[in-house]
């Protein structure tokens, strides 16, 4: 349940930012008449993330594999969503590459990244034609939005108990609530820091599904002595008993780094206290 919480928390506050951030710069730009574009592309953005969900966790039917894909790679598809342990590893490893190098990409360029959008969006929305204007504002929308959903989608796969749904609907309940204290209260609200955080939990949240992958590869066999490398994994699994405690650890490491960034903060304003009362 953290784990969803935590995932659908950080993901869906980022997803409003963006949106909230491409609406500002239409409205400033003189260009609100492009804000319908947006909201076609929030919500088809969004129910292809829920369909690739669905299809990842659930499958589909052979027949309509087969029929949308063509026997040969239907057949495929199907044998690739009916192997559990296969589906799940190589999905994990999916997860790893794409979040990961998503999460360290924020880290590093976090601030300059509203900076990069709106350049973006001032050179998709300033076409002479508003049929390519509409097109570009859409076409960069449903992307920003559709790899959001697509990390959500990959990680929440990753997150196993009865207790994952739930902990996803919290997580987007204060998403919203976070979100809503950001417009009201945002200078009182460290966003950076907020990112900082949860980017590191996703991180060590990768490093788990790493470890689980490796376990289900082994239990499909594809790894030399997987029987033994299986049953040593075994205790390191989410159900295991090492892995239950591994969301614990996440959760200390982060408060950890943020109590360490909050007494940064209070010593920096310390010092340049300390310097603008000597030289006064």
């Amino acid at each position: 349940m953290l784990n969803s919480f935590i995932i659908v928390f950080r993901e869906g506050f980022e997803s409003i930012l963006l949106v909230a951030v491409i609406l500002s710069y239409l409205r400033k730009a003189g260009q609100k008449w492009l804000t319908s574009a947006v909201y076609v592309a929030l919500i088809l953005g969004l129910s292809t993330s829920v369909a690739l969900g669905y299809v990842l966790r659930n499958g589909v039917e052979d027949s309509v594999l087969e029929g949308t894909f063509g026997s040969a790679i239907g057949s495929s598809i199907s044998s690739f969503l009916g192997n559990e342990s296969l589906r799940e590893g190589i999905l994990g490893v999916v997860a790893m590459i794409m979040v990961g190098s998503l999460v360290i990409y924020m880290l590093r360029t976090g601030p300059k990244v509203q900076e990069r959008m709106r350049t973006r969006l001032g050179a998709v929305s300033s076409q002479r034609s508003r049929i390519a204007a509409i097109a570009g504002v859409f076409i960069f929308t449903f992307l920003m939005i559709t790899r959001e959903g697509m990390e959500t989608a990959l990680m929440l796969l990753q997150v196993h108990g009865s207790e994952m749904l739930s902990g996803a609907l919290l997580g987007l309940c204060a998403a919203g609530g976070f979100a809503w204290g950001w417009a009201r209260f945002g200078h009182l609200i460290n966003v950076k820091r907020f990112f900082q955080v949860t980017g590191i939990f996703l991180l060590l949240f990768m490093l788990q599904v790493g470890i689980y992958s490796f376990h289900e590869f082994s239990e499909a066999g594809l790894l030399p002595n997987s029987e033994v490398l299986h049953a040593a994994t075994e205790k390191f699994s989410p159900d295991g008993l090492y892995g239950k405690w591994f969301s614990v650890v996440m959760v200390v490491v982060c408060a950890l780094w943020l109590m360490g960034g909050w007494l940064k903060d209070r010593l920096r304003l310390t010092r340049q206290s300390t310097v603008n009362l000597g030289e006064v």
